[in-house]
């Protein structure tokens, strides 16, 4: 099904060439949701400098933050994100296990203890309304420091601008992160939903 506001067919997408070839170089393919972005004047543009920003800090690294991000939007209920983080996070090669463990992690063998308490703290911060307590950054700095548990932070916030935007829009899911949603989340009763293509 269309998305409920479809991106732009005019000059607005040719104004941004270089970054389609970004998104294409990385991740195959452009999102919706960006090309949607170019209906607001500057949104893209800062949405790309801010993620490539929180992405790019190297205070954490970029497979714990699409674990994250997963768990995140997961809490939100948002099921494009679910989609695109746990495509992504299988293009960086994060062990199948556990991508089929996201919705057990306090229980799967395949998390070690610094990840669940990302995993938790990020759970918990896509929470409405926000569920993080004393008790989540605590657990947090027996694994990282503060620089680090800030990290943590932004891209679950990021995330929560992209979850509020997908689950408003209901964005159609790109066939990449559908397959790997069902292939790793299905089994799990994940299903597209309103962003079924």
């Amino acid at each position: 099904m269309p998305s409920r506001i479809e991106p732009p067919s005019d000059e607005r997408l040719a104004e941004h060439a270089e970054v389609w070839a970004g998104y294409e170089q990385v991740m195959g393919f452009v999102p919706e949701t960006s090309l949607t972005m170019t209906r607001v004047p500057g949104l893209l543009d800062r949405y790309v400098a801010l993620a490539l920003t929180v992405g790019g800090s190297g205070l954490i690294s970029q497979e714990l933050a699409q674990l994250v991000a997963h768990v995140t939007s997961s809490a939100s209920g948002c099921r494009y994100c679910q989609a695109h983080t746990v495509a992504h996070a299988e293009k960086l090669g994060v062990a199948p296990e556990k991508l089929a463990d996201l919705w057990d992690v306090d229980e799967s063998e395949h998390f070690d203890d610094a990840e669940r308490a990302a995993l938790r703290l990020a759970f918990h911060a896509g929470q409405h309304p926000n569920g993080v307590e004393d008790a989540d950054i605590d657990a947090c700095r027996e694994h990282f420091d503060d620089d680090q548990i800030t990290a943590i932070i932004a891209v679950c916030a990021l995330f929560g601008f992209l979850n509020r935007w997908n689950d408003s829009l209901a964005s159609a899911l790109e066939p990449a992160p559908l397959v790997a949603a069902e292939r790793y989340l299905g089994p799990r009763g994940w299903d597209a939903g309103k962003h079924a293509p």
